[in-house]
């Protein structure tokens, strides 16, 4: 689903680059992010700032996907020594089984109305013992942002509930998980 207006230009802010480079990615690596050496795939990668800090980590590749042609042009014009891809993550066809370390996602699994389709995908291309990091807001402050700020998010069943009983459908075993804010998971498959 693409960014309503409102919610794109919030995803520009330095607000925003501020949490993911001071909060979300230090919260990721003491739950134990290590993309040194690894094959990385970021879904929803927006601007590209979340694949910056992780290509400071040293990975052996990375990709970033979104599915907004406007995000993806931004993110190039900004990292253009990084690879992003205009792609929806729903279908990850052009992964071939078991070929990724590890998959991230800033916030964003919430956005895709067939989210489940898209942890059948991360599920599948991920390599044996793969690890998913992910980020993600309760139910309640999705409703509060989309009262207050008019963001517009897609009205699906997706819930931190469901999405963990999804995932454990799937193979994923919870490693780590933190919630006062933002819930933010370490899963291994």
């Amino acid at each position: 689903m693409k960014l309503s207006d409102v919610e794109f230009r919030a995803m520009q802010s330095l607000w925003r680059k501020w949490g993911q480079t001071y909060f979300e990615l230090p919260l990721f690596q003491r739950m134990g992010l290590n993309v040194r050496d690894k094959d990385v795939l970021e879904i929803g990668c927006g601007n590209g700032h979340g694949g910056y800090l992780l290509n400071q980590l040293a990975p052996i590749s990375y990709i970033g996907l979104d599915v907004m042609e406007e995000q993806i042009a931004i993110a190039r014009r900004k990292y253009p020594q990084y690879k992003f891809i205009v792609q929806d993550a729903t279908d990850l066809s052009q992964f071939a089984d078991a070929s990724k370390d590890v998959v991230i996602i800033f916030g964003v699994l919430h956005h895709i109305p067939e989210w489940r389709k898209t942890i059948d995908e991360i599920a599948r291309v991920l390599k044996p013992d793969g690890q998913l990091f992910l980020e993600e807001p309760r139910g309640v402050d999705i409703k509060f942002f989309d009262f207050f700020f008019r963001w517009g998010h897609p009205d699906t069943d997706f819930g931190l509930k469901a999405m963990e009983e999804h995932l454990k459908s799937r193979g994923f075993k919870f490693q780590q998980q933190w919630t006062p804010l933002l819930t933010i998971y370490h899963c291994s498959h």
